[in-house]
């Protein structure tokens, strides 16, 4: 099985793990693995159906717990990749998981540290990825260890423009880690006509730790296609995934 991501409408974290789910990955896989974490108290998630202009998609949704963003909320901002790689060595999944990962986040910290000008080290947990990044990256690792495909093919990313309210302010649209990724990895990138962030750094980088610029097959088989629903409201926001052969 071969996979093919069509990044046209965009890419995040959790479209990226609704669209594995979609195209057949095990749901209860996911769950003992989620569960392994020891971190059952800051969150919960939700796998629904949901239409997106009258297309049925897979949603996947991490919930988090109010204590997390209240009481816990100045331990999780220092934790930095250190913490995050013993929080994956921990869980009950696979070594390929694990390995991908621990990629996907450093990719993820080193945009972050060039963007803020920090030592890796240096870049907190809220920067690398709250704790729905951090159920969003091991999820999909799990699931896409699980379907292991012999081959992985992009479309070029299609991100938004204008700008976008973060926790550090106002910053432009592509964001300024999205930049660094795509710009350190060689991916291809196209800029549309939609206001507002299509790609996320976890999407970025989730493409970046497959990406080896191979070109899709001018002609395949699809022998299923999926569609991971995501929640930012442009026209579109819908990641397809084909098992192609």
């Amino acid at each position: 099985m071969n996979l093919y991501f069509e990044c046209f409408n965009g890419i995040s974290g959790d479209m990226a793990v609704a669209a594995l789910l979609d195209l057949g990955a095990d749901k209860e896989k996911l769950e003992k693995a989620l569960c392994s974490m020891n971190l059952n108290d800051e969150f919960d998630f939700v796998i629904s159906k949901k239409f997106v202009n009258a297309i049925i998609t897979t949603d996947f949704d991490v919930i988090l717990k109010k204590h997390e963003m209240h009481c816990s909320e100045h331990h999780h901002e220092h934790r930095n990749l250190n913490d995050v790689n013993l929080i994956i060595d921990k869980a009950d999944i696979s070594d390929n998981a694990k390995n991908l990962a621990k990629k996907i986040f450093r990719i993820i910290a080193e945009a972050e540290s060039k963007v803020h000008g920090k030592d890796i080290n240096d870049v907190h947990f809220h920067e690398v990825g709250a704790v729905d990044s951090i159920i969003d990256i091991v999820s999909f690792c799990v699931l896409f260890d699980e379907l292991a495909p012999q081959k992985v093919y992009f479309s070029a990313l299609t991100d938004g423009q204008g700008e976008v309210e973060c926790r550090h302010g106002i910053i432009p649209v592509p964001v300024p880690a999205v930049c660094e990724i795509v710009s350190k990895y060689k991916i291809p990138l196209n800029i549309s006509d939609v206001k507002g962030e299509m790609i996320t750094p976890t999407g970025a980088a989730i493409v970046a730790a497959l990406y080896n610029g191979e070109k899709l097959p001018e002609g395949f088989i699809i022998n299923k296609t999926a569609c991971g629903r995501g929640k930012r409201s442009y026209p579109c926001p819908i990641l397809r995934v084909m098992s192609i052969s």
